[in-house]
């Protein structure tokens, strides 16, 4: 289901039934002349739209607008888009703050662009990753007030919650698109044979390989990409995706 979409009586029986809510979150950035710019954002959003088919998923208008960053390329004639961390958190503070208002319980931020340094973190999903701590504090201390973990007895199976994931900090979950265990099989990469394959995949109306000039190093390996490569990579990530969001 399209959030935009739904009506109010929709919102409330998904409420009712903690059915997950699902946001793509990426960036607009330069990957090459074959590649459109919203490749990072695209691929995650495509997936959802899919599995809309084959679960109970209610999916949120995406987002484009991360730290893309100039480290590719400048923006101009480019049409590479970055927006300071500091920035990203401030909004998504308040998007946060609203869907958990609204009642949300079950929130997944997937996210693409440099995502195989999700240990670390960079720019964009560690702002997401803040702000969805720093708004399910502060929700759930404006609810129940100072000491709402350590006075209230309800807390006592706080670690077994959290060891399954049921506990309050798991309400909004920002993760990688693409899990460890596909990444391992389909390493990401920059416009390259992955990520211009993915795009074959999930978004093919924003791959032209007739526009494939052979400029850029990092893209060099696209000339490999192939619906084989695609479909294997596609058929794994939504069944992964649905198994996350199954829980």
């Amino acid at each position: 289901m399209r959030y935009e979409l739904m009506f109010p009586d929709q919102i409330r029986e998904a409420i009712d039934k903690n059915t997950p809510v699902a946001l793509a979150l990426g960036v607009l950035e330069y990957h090459g002349e074959h590649l459109c710019p919203g490749v990072d954002t695209l691929v995650v959003q495509r997936a959802l739209e899919m599995l809309e088919d084959d679960m109970e998923l209610i999916v949120l208008p995406p987002f484009y607008y991360g730290a893309g960053s100039y480290a590719v390329a400048g923006p101009e004639r480019k049409g590479g888009v970055h927006i300071d961390a500091e920035t990203l958190n401030k909004f998504a503070r308040q998007l946060f703050y609203n869907l958990l208002r609204i009642g949300f319980r079950n929130v997944y931020v997937f996210f693409h662009h440099q995502s195989e340094n999700f240990v670390s973190g960079m720019p964009t999903d560690l702002a997401f990753r803040l702000a969805a701590k720093q708004e399910i504090f502060a929700f759930i201390e404006n609810e129940k007030g100072d000491g709402w973990w350590g006075e209230d007895t309800a807390s006592a199976n706080y670690y077994e919650e959290h060891d399954s994931g049921t506990d309050p900090f798991s309400w909004i979950r920002v993760e990688p698109f693409m899990s460890g265990e596909a990444q391992k099989q389909w390493p990401i990469d920059h416009a390259g044979e992955q990520e211009t394959s993915l795009m074959m995949a999930f978004a093919p109306d924003g791959v032209d390989m007739k526009r494939f000039d052979g400029k850029q190093w990092y893209a060099q390996s696209a000339v490999k990409a192939n619906m084989d490569y695609a479909n294997k990579a596609k058929a794994f990530i939504l069944d992964d995706l649905k198994k996350r969001m199954s829980k």
